[in-house]
């Protein structure tokens, strides 16, 4: 990936004439890709009925800050990731991928970055693991639309469907950042 701390993983898939059978977690496996976090405390299960649905850009502030494990089970989306600790040399850059279903790609997501996704077809599944438990008071967004950021979601943005707190998050230049480059892994 453009961002060296967020990983694309893509399990081995063991197929014949029944089907196929795949590792979805497997924590030496995150070590060798060059994961370092905590241990995964928490998995999430979110169903999307709509094309052009999105999530985000969400992250939590220390000390609830959370890496991020996601994959798509049924259909397809986009998901990103956007760099948010003050003083990297990425600040504001984002990297995406494709996650799906039939690829079984997963995106990690580290500590230091919002994160989001925008469904590619009807009826997603996504579920994602995550190093800290859900804590309301730590919650921080980033607008999804932000033109400093111009991301390519992959479905037009008249066709975008999200919430009104989402679409009311702050500008990247808005944006009070509690996490620094270079920090104990940005927590």
């Amino acid at each position: 990936m453009a961002i060296p701390e967020v990983l694309l993983i893509t399990p081995t898939r063991h197929g014949d004439a029944r089907g196929w059978f795949s590792e979805t977690f497997r924590q030496s496996a995150l070590e060798e890709a060059g994961f370092s976090g905590g241990a995964f405390v928490q998995d999430n299960h979110a169903r999307s009925t709509g094309r052009g649905v999105l999530r985000g850009l969400h992250f939590q502030r220390p000390p609830h800050a959370q890496d991020k494990l996601v994959r798509c089970v049924r259909g397809a989306v986009f998901d990103v990731a956007v760099d948010i600790r003050r003083g990297s040399p990425t600040f504001g850059r984002w990297v995406g991928a494709e996650l799906s279903a039939d690829n079984g790609a997963q995106l990690l997501t580290p500590k230091g970055f919002a994160h989001a996704y925008c469904t590619l077809t009807d009826d997603c599944e996504v579920l994602y693991k995550v190093t800290d438990y859900y804590a309301p008071q730590a919650e921080g967004q980033l607008r999804w639309n932000d033109p400093a950021l111009a991301i390519e979601w992959g479905v037009p943005a008249g066709e975008v469907t999200t919430n009104a707190r989402d679409a009311a998050a702050p500008l990247l230049a808005d944006l009070d950042t509690p996490f620094e480059y270079g920090s104990a892994r940005a927590d």
